[in-house]
């Protein structure tokens, strides 16, 4: 920025360009998707700022999907995409997955809908999710905001303790999130969560530490929640010795040590953590686990779950839900999981989405533009000198967001990726060269 002598701002001329052609990315988009405004037009007057997702949610108007099929899909106005949104990791199958398909249908045909009652198809599904994740006993919900809430009623029920000790930039679900270094207003339980600045690093283990040990000695510490690898926080890994590290401070101080997979059980075949040789208390699961359909999950210690849910024992938490057992869920999720997603094609997935990141950063080496995160789960991140630690440049994120569109891919406008199974390797490296044409196109005000 450039300052006038009265104090004022003004653009200096690599701010200024940037400006212009983010407005003229946001005029042709406005041009070309008038269906998409039509619907949303509609829709305000229905739902509030027109969706019940507040995340689908983009200025000037959000893009309206029609249908899809495979890793594509195509908008209101026709437009085709590459589908790397990848419904924020859930949509791992695609759109129309065949073994999935003829599980659905076989459900529908030979099962039926909520039965309403104990089935076999719970049972079976997690013994699965069991030997998959390593966990002694499961329970499902409806999704994966539902799996951190149980899990941490279970973990105050456990300790008789109520304090949470979370992350900077960690997201547990829709009322458990804690970007900006605090809990959102909307948070549950909002003064129960103590957040720790740093993440990821040896220097963020040394704090997390601190802070797990001081609020220990308040007296009223249940558990520690974290990701292995923050999937809305920019999809950012952390170290081994860090996870390590904040396991250890967890369990010194009798805290249960929980662990959110509900985005990293992809990352590796038996999860994240299993990875990094963690063995958490307890763990939550969610998104691509209902083989397309709403799921949520947590589970861990024999000890914890049964004293904790077992409706058998006295003083129990009731854990209800109407579809937390539904047939398709149950029967999607399983065959996904047993057929599909087995855990040779998981190692070969997360290699592909290796591969990618590295290509793509190669291309933007000496930009602002870097991309982390780790096997298919990657984020975009556009700052000033090109180093996470320096200002965030929006208007490039979003410049860059429009003219993907054009190019035929669909984003996420924060800038996250999310990769389905079967995407055709023509359409990544497609994407590759159309990173390196935005980068091309934009070096007056791309590179650092």
């Amino acid at each position: 920025m450039l300052f006038k002598s009265d104090g004022r701002t003004c653009l200096d001329s690599g701010h200024q360009e940037a400006a212009e052609a983010l407005a003229a990315a946001q005029s042709r988009y406005v041009a070309n998707n008038p269906l998409s405004k039509k619907q949303h037009d509609l829709a305000v007057g229905l739902l509030p700022g027109g969706n019940t997702r507040t995340l689908l949610h983009t200025s000037p108007f959000p893009l309206c999907m029609k249908h899809g099929k495979g890793t594509f899909v195509w908008d209101e106005d026709g437009h085709k995409y590459t589908d790397f949104v990848g419904e924020l990791s859930a949509g791992l199958y695609g759109h129309s997955h065949p073994v999935i398909r003829t599980a659905v249908l076989s459900t529908f045909d030979e099962i039926g809908l909520s039965l309403g009652s104990t089935t076999t198809y719970e049972a079976r599904y997690a013994s699965l999710l069991c030997q998959r994740f390593k966990l002694k006993r499961v329970r499902m919900t409806n999704t994966g905001t539902e799996a951190n809430l149980h899990a941490l009623a279970a973990a105050r029920h456990y300790t008789g303790k109520r304090k949470v000790v979370v992350f900077n930039g960690g997201y547990h679900g829709a009322c458990f999130s804690f970007g900006g270094g605090k809990a959102a207003p909307n948070t549950a339980d909002k003064g129960d969560f103590v957040v720790v600045q740093n993440y990821g690093n040896d220097e963020a283990a040394a704090e997390a530490r601190k802070v797990i040990e001081e609020t220990a000695r308040e007296g009223d510490l249940a558990a520690v929640l974290v990701e292995g690898m923050q999937g809305a926080g920019g999809c950012l890994p952390s170290s081994k010795h860090f996870m390590l590290a904040i396991q250890e401070a967890a369990k010194k101080t009798g805290a249960l040590f929980i662990l959110d997979e509900v985005m990293t059980s992809r990352l590796a075949p038996n999860g994240l953590g299993q990875e990094l040789g963690l063995s958490p208390d307890l763990v939550t699961l969610g998104k691509y686990l209902g083989g397309g359909f709403s799921f949520g999950a947590f589970g861990g210690r024999k000890e914890i779950m049964d004293t904790v849910y077992d409706p058998r024992v006295s003083g129990s938490l009731a854990h209800s839900g109407t579809f937390n057992n539904n047939t398709m869920t149950m029967c999607a999720g399983f065959t996904g999981l047993n057929q599909v997603f087995t855990a040779e094609v998981c190692v070969e997935f997360n290699r592909v989405g290796d591969d990618l990141r590295e290509r793509l950063n190669a291309v933007a080496k000496g930009t602002r533009l870097m991309f982390t995160g780790r096997g298919s789960l990657i984020g975009l991140h556009f700052r000033e000198d090109g180093t996470l630690e320096s200002q965030e440049r929006v208007d490039l994120r979003d410049l860059f967001w429009f003219e993907m569109l054009e190019e035929g891919y669909w984003i996420t406008r924060r800038g996250f990726i999310a990769m389905m199974l079967g995407t055709p390797q023509k359409e990544l490296d497609r994407f590759v060269d159309a990173v390196a044409r935005f980068m091309a196109r934009h070096a007056g005000i791309m590179m650092v």
